[in-house]
């Protein structure tokens, strides 16, 4: 049996510490995840290495400092003391500062703010509000020379999909807009009662130009809190590593998507929001293929 059939597909929200390992490296073949959460002037540092990462703001706001390393001015011109040899060079760090980053109470409040920070990359988040969080993406990265990105205002793409009980608004933040290697984010907002990710589609095998192998990330919230809704976890006819999993998702939840078919629905009377994150063999947006027994109601628009 595969490991994405063994592994813990549906992670429920714990109030556990500051910084939470959510989807911990190794678990998932590209992307992991944690949350972070700060009050006013506390501080976060971390070291992409060879990940690429992205934050999505959920509430509040932070600075964030990234560092790149970059040689020294003189050995960048072949001047390196050819008496103290390479042990004598050194790197210069390039730092580059956004001083506000996110301004939503949460979630549901408006279109998300994103940062994107490159591989080989330092960082320091210091936050300038009480009650700071964020999700940390990382995915596997050689793109170096990538340059950080903060995406906002009309660099994320809002649209209205589906129709009916099938409507929601999902915003597009980290796509072709930014050179990253291999990370695709945003959200997705689904009025009370209403599908999402419907039809149900996935995106596991290599069939160009129509699907991709992309795994993917949810990360849920609801509103009010104690509010759920569900998601069907279902692999295509002949798999031989197959499964068929309805997980009941509530706010905080996390749902782990290596392969497969993954519609949502918001229980009725709750709004169901979740951050989506997809990471694989290549970055298209939109290569997934629709479930074909579903995917006639696209034709009804």
């Amino acid at each position: 049996m595969e490991r994405h059939v063994k592994m813990e597909r549906h992670i429920k929200s714990r109030p556990d510490g500051n910084y939470q390992e959510i989807v911990r490296p190794g678990t998932l073949r590209f992307l992991d995840f944690a949350r972070l959460r700060l009050n006013k002037g506390e501080k976060h540092a971390g070291a992409t290495a060879a990940r690429e990462c992205v934050l999505d703001i959920f509430s509040g706001t932070a600075s964030v400092s990234i560092g790149r390393a970059e040689p020294a001015r003189s050995e960048a011109k072949g001047n390196a003391d050819p008496v103290q040899g390479p042990a004598a060079r050194q790197t210069a760090e390039k730092k580059q500062d956004f001083p506000r980053v996110g301004s939503r109470a949460d979630v549901f409040s408006g279109p998300p703010v994103m940062l994107y920070i490159p591989a080989q990359s330092t960082y320091e988040i210091v936050a300038q509000s009480d009650g700071f969080d964020v999700g940390i993406f990382s995915a596997p990265s050689s793109a170096a020379k990538a340059s950080p990105a903060l995406l906002e205002g009309a660099a994320v793409v809002a649209r209205q999909i589906g129709r009916g009980n099938w409507q929601r608004t999902v915003y597009s933040a980290l796509a072709e807009n930014t050179p990253a290697e291999r990370l695709l984010a945003g959200e997705t907002l689904n009025p009370p009662g209403n599908w999402s990710s419907y039809p149900p589609h996935k995106h596991d095998r290599s069939n160009p130009p129509q699907e991709a192998v992309l795994e993917e990330v949810y990360f849920f919230r609801v509103r009010p809190a104690q509010g759920y809704g569900f998601i069907w976890t279902y692999t295509a006819p002949g798999d031989s590593d197959g499964f068929s999993t309805v997980f009941v998702v509530e706010d905080g939840d996390t749902v782990l998507l290596p392969k497969g078919y993954h519609p949502v629905v918001a229980a009725p009377g709750y709004e169901l929001h979740y951050t989506w994150v997809l990471a694989g063999e290549e970055r298209r947006y939109g290569a997934w293929a629709d479930d074909p027994k579903h995917a006639w109601v696209k034709a009804e628009l």
